[in-house]
């Protein structure tokens, strides 16, 4: 979180607070600008980390066991039956936003024809978003301010 607290920072990108529905001393998680499925999520720790292994191993930990509660209530949440976890480490791997960070999303039988679709929708959104700087603030052509402000309002109700 920056020192105005009005933001998260993921990568170079400011993240308004309105969009993070839970946060541990360590990590936060946010709904997604372009979820490829409903209850798509980001789970990302706090510290700006570029890549897996320079994460501390109380990240790691935190991290995961974040991912793994938030899968859970979404997966509840969103009737699914299965949960897509997906880690990109580096560029050549996929990463479009220079900080850790996992995708849950949560899975319901037949909603991409072949399974493995999934990992071409999220690349073509990471493709997409890549060449933008996103700023929360500014219009732009994916979802809303409001829209992102009240999926992550009542993702908060979940953990009350």
């Amino acid at each position: 979180m920056t020192s105005n607290s009005e933001y998260y920072m993921f990568g170079p990108h400011k993240i308004h607070k309105n969009f993070i529905f839970y946060a541990t001393n360590l990590s936060y998680v946010m709904v997604n600008l372009r979820p490829v499925r409903p209850g798509h999520v980001l789970v990302i720790p706090k510290r700006m980390v570029k890549r897996f292994v320079d994460l501390k191993g109380e990240e790691v930990c935190d991290l995961w066991l974040t991912a793994q509660l938030i899968g859970a209530k979404l997966e509840l949440f969103h009737n699914a039956s299965s949960l897509t976890l997906n880690l990109q480490d580096g560029p050549k791997a996929g990463q479009t936003v220079p900080h850790v960070h996992i995708h849950v999303i949560p899975r319901k039988a037949c909603d991409f024809k072949r399974n493995d679709d999934i990992y071409d929708a999220m690349n073509e959104n990471d493709r997409e978003l890549s060449k933008q700087h996103i700023d929360m603030e500014e219009e732009r052509k994916d979802r809303g301010f409001e829209e992102m402000k009240e999926e992550a309002h009542h993702y908060t109700k979940l953990f009350f």
